[in-house]
């Protein structure tokens, strides 16, 4: 359904001084380039921000929502959540499948973290009986353990093979401190809360907040739509004007993206993203990066004698790039450096994408 007096609600995208008002839900360059980022954690190809130029936000929800890269890329921030990357990530049929099983309707969300949890990745992750149970109670349910001992020693013991009463239930096995942290209604409370955090950047109206948990305790099947009310929201579109630094991996799929408009392959974002996680500052070496894949072959931009309109190209590399026009003033500094000798396309988007406003989308 569209969001409510859809033909008068307006609002404003500011970005370095470009106010642009549009109805609410009406896709703008930056609200389809955000909604990629935020939904599959990278930015729309050239055909798909061609297919939403100008469409509603509803059929582009649906379309994402709907997608097996929307629950792949779920998965992957769930994974990161436990910190079990890298080495540490599962690779068990039964996590791997988890994306192919949400998107068909096989499994909820709950029954996917829950196979998470039980893989034997997690048990490596966090090994021995005071980590694992800790681990579970922290992160499943938002419990500060030291506020919990007993609870901790109870869930030691049935890690061990021992029995007792485990946040009100008789436990007997590691599988069952799981079990039951699974169950908790407090495992519901903390994913709405984080994938709202997540999403909107901005704790929820307590209100809705409650209404959400409601319904995901009713029925955990409708989880989705929960994302689809979030993005139809006023509180998604000030999200916009919330801009916060881009996540290595999020940051070598934009710019593969955006520059080569394919999808990176797995070894590729691996290769760049590790280099990147080793470094307390990353920046210089994203530089670097950059040069080097708008330097490669596959880049495939024009040669500067065949752009022909030099201000309206650039105005397009901001909208391609950023989702918005270029300023008056940015304009002209882009331009004069343009008309410079030395200056290539390729130094016109390096510029752009190791800009602040790109790294913090």
């Amino acid at each position: 359904m569209e969001p409510p007096n859809r033909a008068v609600r307006t609002s404003k995208i500011v970005g370095d001084g470009v106010t642009e008002a549009k109805p609410f839900g009406e896709l703008t360059p930056k609200r389809i380039r955000a909604a990629f980022l935020d939904l599959l954690g990278r930015p729309p190809l050239r055909a798909e921000r061609d297919k939403w130029a100008g469409k509603g936000l509803v059929a582009l929800l649906d379309d994402l929502l709907g997608g097996e890269a929307f629950w792949t890329k779920w998965l992957e921030k769930q994974l990161y959540y436990f910190l079990l990357i890298d080495n540490f990530r599962p690779r068990a049929e039964r996590v791997e499948s988890i994306p192919a099983d949400l998107t068909e309707g096989r499994l909820h969300v709950r029954d996917a973290i829950h196979r998470v949890v039980l893989s034997s990745s997690f048990n490596q992750r966090n090994p021995g009986a005071d980590t694992f149970v800790t681990v579970v109670m922290e992160q499943l349910l938002g419990i500060v353990v030291q506020k919990q001992t007993r609870e901790l020693e109870i869930g030691k013991a049935a890690y061990d093979g021992g029995s007792g009463l485990f946040l009100g239930e008789v436990v007997n096995s590691q599988s069952d401190v799981v079990g039951v942290a699974m169950g908790d209604k407090r495992f519901g409370q903390g994913l709405i809360d984080r994938e709202y955090q997540r999403l909107i950047r901005a704790e929820q109206n307590k209100g809705e907040r409650r209404d959400a948990i409601r319904a995901f305790e009713k029925d955990e099947f409708t989880f989705i739509d929960h994302y689809r009310k979030w993005f139809l929201s006023p509180e998604w579109e000030a999200r916009l004007g919330r801009p916060r630094r881009t996540t290595n991996r999020d940051w070598v799929s934009s710019l593969l993206v955006d520059v080569y408009d394919r999808l990176p392959t797995p070894s590729e974002s691996r290769r760049m993203r590790d280099a990147l996680d080793g470094l307390s500052d990353p920046t210089p070496l994203k530089g670097l990066l950059a040069r080097l894949v708008l330097d490669s072959q596959e880049a495939k931009l024009p040669a500067k004698e065949d752009i022909e309109n030099v201000s309206k190209w650039i105005d397009q590399k901001f909208l391609d790039l950023l989702g918005r026009s270029s300023t008056d003033e940015e304009a002209a500094v882009f331009t004069g450096a343009f008309r410079e000798p030395d200056c290539r396309p390729a130094t016109i988007l390096l510029a752009i994408v190791t800009g602040g406003e790109y790294q913090s989308q």
